[in-house]
């Protein structure tokens, strides 16, 4: 049964930071967890599966991006929703921050309503539910969105690998309207959601990585449009 109180867990150094922002949380009905760096957090999550991360960037031990990627690869905590908090500015740390898999990314300091809107949206994303087969086999993949699994068969072996949870949606979205073209935006409101803040460099980084494990030949890029999953694929 899915809890009624979702749980987050806020990963943030700065003690005064970290009470300002579980304060408030908890004031919105959250239930929360607090780490103080990148280890500790991995720690944590493995032993409570929040239901949503929200992590900063700079931190002792482990900063912020490497447990995004640390996650990313975890067996049973590679599709928890990740929100990404910096004091860094600039387009680069943004793109930073999707290429080891967050989803989101809100600079410092934070509005409080911009967090919970960014949070709540967070979370909607997560629990939807796919109209279409929870299992798509395009071509030669097998598309598992109950594990979260993308495998295929390559020489006679069976290859398995556990997607970022953006990545993964981005892919069963497409694989499962194969020929159909879509914008950039009309990727980012059914994948990430209308209320949920990123820009339309967000979809190509993500594109990019899903190409970079399984090769170019699924998603072609519609020059000028967008992008979409490759019909007469063998």
């Amino acid at each position: 049964m899915p809890r009624k109180n979702k749980i987050i867990l806020l990963v943030e150094d700065e003690p005064d930071i970290r009470a300002l922002l579980g304060y408030n949380l908890r004031n919105e009905g959250y239930g929360v967890l607090e780490a103080q760096n990148g280890a500790e957090a991995i720690t944590i999550a493995e032993g409570h599966n929040p239901d949503l991360i929200v992590l900063d960037i700079m931190m002792p031990v482990m900063d912020g991006l490497e447990c995004c990627r640390r996650l990313r690869d975890h067996q049973t905590l590679s599709s928890v929703p990740i929100l990404m908090l910096t004091a860094r500015t600039g387009e680069s740390s943004h793109v930073r921050s999707l290429d080891v898999g967050a989803d989101s990314y809100l600079p410092k300091p934070v509005s409080l309503p911009v967090l919970f809107a960014q949070v709540k949206a967070l979370l909607r994303s997560s629990a939807k539910q796919p109209e279409i087969p929870p299992v798509l086999k395009p071509a030669d993949l097998i598309v598992d969105r109950n594990k979260y699994i993308v495998s295929r068969t390559v020489a006679g072996t069976e290859e398995k690998m556990r997607l970022p949870r953006k990545e993964f949606d981005l892919l069963f979205y497409l694989a499962a309207n194969p020929g159909r073209v879509f914008s950039r935006q009309e990727l980012l409101d059914e994948v990430w959601g209308p209320d949920v803040y990123v820009v339309d460099r967000t979809v190509d980084v993500h594109v990019r990585k899903i190409r970079e494990k399984l090769g170019e030949s699924y998603i072609e890029t519609v020059k000028g449009v967008g992008y979409r999953f490759a019909e007469d694929l063998q």
